[in-house]
């Protein structure tokens, strides 16, 4: 039996490949429990609904799936930093407010990207179509 505080035994090859997948899909769930990846997601879902609406091409349909796991890893990170600085800053700091808002940042580029390609692909099927 292994204590709250003991390490894992580190793996090698093949045990390695799925004790990583075995944490991703811890992350995954960790990451399910926030609102903002939720709506993330929906918004994914949508998107990928108006694309079948309008006729959006292979390529569009790539770009889009890209940037929206490109979005999922930059909110695990924001998620991950604002794990981190709770648990070392419980207090206000402006350590801990400066990391959340540079984490916050990140997402906020990727929305961004993730929004201009939605409108661009709506541009080359709706107006100049």
């Amino acid at each position: 039996m292994t204590k709250q505080n003991e390490k894992p035994e580190r793996t090698t090859g093949i045990k390695h490949v799925f004790a990583a997948t075995t944490y991703s899909i811890g992350g995954l769930k960790c990451l399910w429990k926030e609102a903002a990846f939720r709506q993330e997601v929906l918004l994914y879902l949508i998107v990928m609904a108006v694309f079948a609406l309008i006729g959006a091409n292979g390529a569009q349909y790539l770009v889009a799936t890209g940037l929206a796991l490109l979005l999922v890893a930059i909110e695990a990170l924001n998620t991950a930093i604002e794990a981190v600085v709770d648990h070392l800053s419980p207090d206000w700091s402006e350590f801990a407010r400066d990391a959340k808002d540079l984490g916050s940042l990140a997402v906020m580029c990727l929305l961004i990207a993730n929004g201009l390609f939605l409108a661009y692909v709506l541009w080359q099927h709706l107006i100049l179509a």
